[in-house]
């Protein structure tokens, strides 16, 4: 029934199911791939485990060779889902392949008392 053609079936279309591509995994823990998170390729891209990616795989590593991206840049890159992302980049993290950098938490609100005071303090050392 081919056509001559020789068209490769896309491994993200609607025909394969998205956990084929994470082989069954589960998602990781919300806070250990928040939207945030930094994500780079590590230099160890010869090993054994780099050579045997899937295609999906082997697009986020490309994607994020060259630096850091966020996992949402990742995923809005792919056109994959957050969760199956996420799900990738955890066994990309597993193999050693990918560096990951935890977004800097929120800090507390600085008082508005400290803020003018400092805003004083400039205004009288430079005239403003």
């Amino acid at each position: 029934m081919s056509d001559g053609s020789d068209e490769e079936l896309e491994l993200t279309s609607p025909l394969v199911p998205l956990f084929v591509i994470t082989n069954g995994r589960g998602l990781p823990s919300d806070h250990q791939y928040e939207h945030t998170t930094l994500v780079m390729a590590h230099d160890s891209g010869s090993s054994a485990a780099a050579r045997a990616l899937s295609p999906e795989a082997r697009k986020v590593m490309d994607l994020i060779a060259d630096g850091f991206l966020s996992v949402a840049e990742v995923s809005g890159h792919t056109h994959l889902p957050l969760g199956i992302v996420r799900i990738l980049l955890a066994q990309l993290e597993e193999d050693g392949l990918i560096l990951v950098r935890k977004p800097i938490p929120r800090v507390e609100r600085a008082e508005r008392e400290l803020l003018s005071a400092v805003l004083d303090g400039l205004r009288t050392k430079f005239g403003a």
